[in-house]
């Protein structure tokens, strides 16, 4: 199967994203979403989320580091933790992070390495 980089999708009524066939195995451990550096979404593997993000955000020695304070809240601000579902691979994505990112139906997940990035179409 092709290693995909990138996909459009429409939200369902219901908020859900469908996942391509390809990339769902990325997500067998499940589905973390958090608020972007910018007004957009990530979207990570709970495993990577589990092995990379929380160790980064508890790096600091100190728990005055003011840096690791600020990435604490922008990355745990809103994160939910879901599983895809296993018939047809969706996801649910909280409104609120919807509205964060100014996502209403069309959405565009691009992959930044370990991670996709969710944000509207151009």
């Amino acid at each position: 199967m092709a290693h995909i980089d990138y996909f459009e999708r429409k939200l369902d009524d219901k908020r859900r994203l469908t996942m391509p066939v390809s990339v769902r195995d990325e997500f067998l451990s499940g589905v973390v979403i958090t608020r972007g550096f910018g007004r957009y979404l990530h979207l990570y593997p709970k495993s990577v989320w589990d092995g990379e993000v929380e160790a980064a955000l508890n790096a600091s020695e100190s728990i005055l580091d003011e840096r690791t304070a600020d990435m604490n809240v922008q990355f745990r601000r809103g994160k939910t933790e879901d599983e895809l579902d296993a018939k047809q691979g969706r996801v649910t994505i909280e409104q609120h992070l919807l509205d964060y990112a100014g996502i209403d139906k069309d959405i565009v997940a691009v992959r930044a390495g370990k991670y996709w990035r969710l944000m509207v179409p151009d």
